[in-house]
């Protein structure tokens, strides 16, 4: 929800927001899609450790709401909009925040299911990070927690594991089947002429 929000909003901003320096922002988010979220876990680390962050549900969320892609997918598809029903919105008075939830988003649907179901995949199976800050299986979400089931007394046994893999792949596997016409067309939006 934190990534989605902050994607949606950094990328409405950086389209419709008139502010100096503008194309330098979105270099910036380009240059983060090129940097692995790996070479940043030491130092990020460090962040969290000295937050007194460890072992708890912000140390995980906060270093992993970067939101690069999501604004980088954002204001493509919002630049595709027309002009003319955004300055007719203008004309009418509306104000940013109007614009966003009246106007803009509306019109948004395909693309955000696409950002949405791309984010949450990603965050559901990202495992290096909650790894490192997990020491209590508490805040262990589902892939840690399997490392943890599988070193019980030095065994393992297969049977639970797998069990568990099978229900943790099961929520992902119906969310894309429930919303992959919108995904698909969310990701193919403007693709294609006529």
């Amino acid at each position: 929800v934190v990534k989605f929000t902050l994607g949606v909003l950094s990328a409405f901003g950086l389209v419709f927001v008139r502010f100096p320096g503008k194309n330098a922002v979105f270099l910036l988010i380009i240059a983060a899609l090129m940097v692995p979220n790996q070479i940043t876990v030491i130092s990020n680390y460090a962040l969290i450790d000295q937050a007194n962050l460890v072992n708890t549900f912000p140390g995980i969320i906060l270093p992993l709401a970067g939101v690069a892609f999501g604004t980088f997918l954002m204001r493509n598809h919002f630049l595709t909009l027309p002009s003319e029903v955004i300055e007719a919105a203008r004309m009418d008075g509306a104000r940013w925040w109007q614009l966003l939830l009246r106007v803009v988003l509306p019109m948004s649907g395909p693309t955000m299911v696409a950002f949405g179901l791309i984010t949450v995949v990603n965050e559901w199976n990202e495992y290096l990070w909650p790894f490192l800050m997990s020491d209590d299986a508490s805040v262990a979400p589902i892939p840690v927690g399997l490392t943890f089931l599988q070193q019980v007394e030095g065994l393992t046994n297969w049977g639970p594991v797998m069990a568990v893999t099978l229900l943790a792949m099961l929520p992902i596997l119906v969310i894309f089947l429930v919303l992959q016409r919108q995904m698909i067309k969310g990701l193919t939006a403007g693709a294609v002429k006529g």
